[in-house]
């Protein structure tokens, strides 16, 4: 007599099944490597970053904001900066899925820094390699708009195309992700109009650094870019709506904080 074993394999595969579970997905941590325009509000600067941290991140995701008033791709390393964030990402790799997203470009621009474009991309790519090494996934972030204004054209002043191209050069060069902050946020200022965009500044003559407001809106904006970068983490980057909404329809808000 013949005794068929498929009704044996069926349940040992079914309890197999039960048995090990899929691994579950752990949620994002994001490390904010920057300037003054990723930092923390305060006297000397104030940027997107903890706009992005303490109103998008979602169901567990944490992060750290990094950014660094007055900072350099060559300072930040110089002071330690960015050896704690590599020491961040990699103090939580057990539990989460570590990010770092890289901003430079407004004080390596400047003349007295003594830092060429393709210095800032070599150091760029070289921010890439070692994040990737310490276990995190690295997005480049190309340097959010200054907002002053033309008179002649009423149009965004754009001072800051030597430093996108050089980020977006160091993107492609080390096949790093990168998000167009420059671009989007070039763009809804221009929408939203000199005045408007004024009321996001950190003090009445600081066109570039931004107020709490500010931080929020914006870092709503890296948010969105982020999500529609890396589409794995859109369960725990959450823009809130009523920002995202304002976003999306190049309508001007200036949020509660």
């Amino acid at each position: 007599m013949h005794i068929s074993t498929l009704p044996l394999l069926a349940t040992i595969v079914a309890c197999a099944s039960t048995a090990v579970a899929a691994p579950k997905a752990k949620p994002p941590a994001f490390f904010l490597a920057g300037d003054s325009t990723t930092a923390v509000q305060s006297a000397g600067g104030g940027g997107w970053g903890d706009g992005f941290l303490n109103t998008t991140l979602k169901h567990g995701a944490t992060g750290k904001n990094f950014g660094h008033n007055g900072a350099t791709t060559v300072s930040f390393r110089a002071g330690g900066d960015w050896a704690n964030v590599l020491s961040a990402v990699k103090s939580v790799a057990s539990k989460y899925s570590p990010y770092v997203t890289i901003q430079f470009g407004h004080n390596d621009q400047k003349p007295e820094k003594n830092i060429s474009m393709a210095d800032l991309t070599a150091n760029l790519v070289a921010f890439v390699d070692e994040a990737r090494a310490a276990g995190a996934t690295p997005i480049l972030v190309t340097s959010i708009s200054r907002r002053r204004f033309s008179n002649s054209t009423g149009t965004v002043v754009e001072n800051l195309a030597d430093v996108t191209a050089a980020a977006k050069e160091a993107a492609t060069k080390s096949k790093a992700g990168v998000i167009d902050l420059n671009a989007a946020s070039t763009k809804y200022l221009n929408a939203i109009g000199a005045d408007n965009a004024a009321t996001y500044n950190l003090n009445p003559t600081d066109f570039t650094h931004l107020n709490a407001e500010g931080s929020v809106v914006f870092g709503n904006l890296v948010a969105q870019l982020i999500d529609a970068e890396v589409p794995e983490v859109k369960k725990y980057v959450v823009p809130v709506n009523k920002i995202a909404k304002a976003l999306d329809q190049e309508k001007y808000i200036f949020p509660a904080v």
